[in-house]
């Protein structure tokens, strides 16, 4: 389904800040896969889903969707496909405009013509999907989003993105901004719809307990590079200190990243 073969980036080419994002990245991700990634900062987690919405280009290298070459395809053009959340809970939803506008607005992009109206029935029809947030956001479709917690705009934000019918969805460490009830609330509703729509997910974590409880495969980064691809029964078994060892066998040294190593409750 996503295709990176032989992907490389180089920033600041030439100059005394060069720096190789990402090194030699080969990935087969098939429909359905939900992949958490894991690894320090710099390794390259970010860059990589740049790589693949089309924020970056590629310094060398192919992506492909669907058998379709993208490389070289604008972001917007990639957005058809790509749903993408980040950190920030205020960056998926537009704080001045009302929940149902809101989610007007996500859900005609899966759509290719503009056949929708903002009608009683496709009230309703919001209505019964938010209420799958147990958020009590049903009651609120002609509310500002601006009046809404961290919390509630991010579980939005998933549900919006679920709505517009994504083939990929990336989730760029989606919940490190909110406190931990609603970390695992957003949590929890991402499993679920994973789960109902058989999603295709890429996740950024630095929490090593939702690496390994999350997902069907997991990818460990390190400088620019997947030093570990592990799925199936193998990822099933995996502990904290199997990933530490794992980091250790490969690198011959130790796995350092304090942010990591207290992120694992």
């Amino acid at each position: 389904m996503i295709s990176l073969k032989n992907i490389a980036i180089v920033f600041n080419k030439g100059t005394p800040d060069e720096n190789l994002a990402l090194n030699n990245i080969n990935l087969s991700i098939k429909e359905g896969d939900f992949i958490t990634i894991i690894g320090s900062n710099g390794a390259g987690k970010s860059t990589l889903f740049n790589i693949i919405s089309g924020s970056y280009f590629p310094t060398s290298g192919t992506v492909s969707i669907n058998n379709i070459d993208v490389t070289r395809h604008a972001e917007y053009k990639r957005a058809k496909y790509i749903g993408r959340i980040f950190q920030n809970p205020l960056m998926g939803t537009a704080g001045n405009m009302s929940l149902e506008d809101n989610m007007m607005i996500s859900y005609k992009k899966g759509f290719k013509w503009p056949i929708l109206s903002l009608n009683q029935k496709m009230r309703q029809f919001f209505q019964d999907e938010l209420k799958q947030l147990d958020m009590g956001l049903e009651n609120r479709l002609r509310d500002n989003v601006g009046l809404f917690s961290g919390g509630q705009r991010q579980a939005l934000t998933l549900l919006m993105m679920v709505l517009s019918q994504p083939a990929l969805i990336l989730l760029d460490e989606h919940t490190a901004a909110l406190d931990p009830k609603n970390a695992a609330l957003v949590l929890e509703l991402t499993s679920h719809f994973v789960k109902k729509y058989n999603l295709t997910t890429m996740m950024i974590t630095h929490n090593m307990n939702h690496a390994i409880e999350y997902g069907n495969r997991l990818f460990m980064m390190d400088k620019g590079e997947v030093i570990f691809d592990v799925q199936g029964e193998e990822k099933k078994a995996l502990t904290q200190a199997r990933l530490i060892e794992k980091f250790h066998e490969i690198r011959h040294s130790e796995f350092d990243n304090d942010k990591v190593l207290l992120s694992q409750d």
